[in-house]
């Protein structure tokens, strides 16, 4: 593991690119949060749908987001090697494929009614949250386009737009929440339903955001239209390397959203509690997810010009972060539970279940972070097919199934669910530690798609 050692230039070329894009990502996660604490004011039932609705919409749009995170190893590396027409088109089949994706993601999430009664959810709940997730749907294309921007922008280093558009979007969307959920300014109150509204408008406000502050960075990716953009072989080649990525985030999303499911048949005190604590994670969770989002890039950046040790210690340099950065949320998480737990709801029974799930999501926040910068790394290296084995084996194969045992054959109700979360995601960094070592250790070469 020596090669991977970082020097102090590597913390600092990591940091500089990582730090703005946690904030992008705890941006984002903030408007779930917004949602999470306004709704949960209104009423567990109001808030129970928030949760099964969020977990629906992003259980089947989670697959696109993967497929474009391709993006990462086309564009990053071709940037690194100074070939811009390869960037440029790479960023214009991107917004080809969102396109297609959008369409894909609302039409999978129009029969929420049917799944949520098949899945045996709580009967006061399904009518809010089918309302919830449907008026989700319209803002499908804006979440995609946002992908697409984003990973483009990262690519060449240009943060900053995104973030400063993410910081306006966040301020919209609690002006929409206190418009639409409230029922102020003249508007009926819509609870929940409310709430997605006020998401979907505020994702529209995002992406155009972005393509306004950033259009002269963006601008020599989207024009020229580039000839050969939507020939067939390309975009499936693409298509092959982002596919491994979707189904990755639909496994490992799969895990969390079969728990809440599971979590469900519980009540719906279980259900709005497992929501608090999800959400604080998911919060927490972004961290390393910016962490990871720049390894991509430095590692593909590396790559692209040709000297793998740099890219190496590029990945040692996020590894190292990632884990320093997620102790910490993990030491806020186990010492206040109580006060996190009523910051969303003075419902006793839901704070109760908060309290009871934050210390264990405390417990997986290392390993949550691990195994999000080590995919990170891989995928700036082109390879996707090894983090979707490791969610394969540690998610399905080990912890959901002891999540099982616990939950309903040992009776530890909420909280076996989520111990066996716990332990799927230490499984799972494990394996992509290893695969970093094996993967990273070579020549890795460029990905290619021409």
């Amino acid at each position: 593991m020596r090669g991977f050692r970082p020097g102090r230039g590597d913390f600092a070329k990591i940091l500089h690119l990582a730090l703005p894009v946690v904030g992008v990502q705890l941006g984002i996660v903030a408007m779930g949060l917004v949602d999470t604490m306004m709704v949960g004011r209104v009423s567990p039932a109001d808030l129970a749908a928030v949760a099964l609705g969020n977990l629906f919409f992003f259980a089947t749009a989670i697959f696109g987001m993967g497929v474009l995170l391709a993006l990462d190893p086309v564009v990053a590396q071709a940037v690194g090697a100074g070939e811009s027409e390869a960037a440029a088109r790479g960023v214009q089949r991107g917004l080809l494929l969102s396109f297609v994706l959008a369409v894909l993601t609302s039409l999978a999430v129009a029969p929420a009614g049917p799944v949520f009664r098949a899945a045996g959810q709580p009967a006061e709940v399904i009518p809010i949250a089918v309302g919830y997730a449907h008026a989700l749907i319209p803002g499908a294309p804006a979440f995609f386009l946002f992908i697409v921007f984003r990973q483009s922008l990262l690519a060449v280093g240009r943060v900053a737009p995104i973030l400063w558009s993410t910081l306006a979007a966040n301020l919209l969307n609690v002006l929409l929440n206190w418009i639409l959920v409230w029922g102020n300014l003249g508007v009926p109150r819509l609870g929940a339903v409310g709430s997605a509204w006020g998401t979907s408008l505020a994702r529209w406000f995002l992406a155009a955001a972005i393509l306004g502050a950033a259009w002269p960075h963006l601008r020599p990716f989207l024009r020229p239209w580039r000839s050969g953009v939507a020939r067939l072989r390309p975009l499936v080649r693409m298509l092959l390397l982002g596919i491994p990525i979707g189904v990755q985030l639909q496994l490992e999303w799969g895990a969390f959203a079969a728990t809440g499911l599971l979590m469900g048949l519980l009540g719906a005190e279980a259900m709005a509690g497992h929501q608090i604590a999800v959400n604080l994670a998911s919060f927490a969770f972004m961290i390393p997810i910016g962490i990871g989002a720049a390894a991509a890039v430095r590692v593909g950046h590396e790559i692209g010009r040709g000297d793998p040790p740099a890219a190496r210690r590029a990945a040692g340099a996020a590894l190292a972060a990632g884990t320093v950065l997620m102790v910490m949320t993990a030491v806020l998480f186990l010492a206040t539970p109580d006060l996190l737990g009523r910051a969303f709801t003075n419902d006793a029974g839901v704070v109760r279940v908060a309290v009871l799930l934050l210390p264990i999501a405390g417990v997986f926040q290392v390993f949550d972070g691990l195994q999000a910068v080590a995919a990170g790394a891989l995928r700036g290296a082109g390879d996707t097919r090894g983090p979707l084995l490791a969610n394969l084996l540690g998610f399905w194969s080990f912890g959901f199934p002891l999540s099982v045992l616990l939950t309903f054959r040992l009776d530890r109700g909420p909280a076996g669910l989520w111990w066996g979360l716990a332990a799927g995601l230490a499984a799972v960094a494990v394996l992509l530690l290893l695969r970093v070592r094996v993967r990273l250790a070579g020549e890795p070469g460029r990905v290619a798609v021409e």
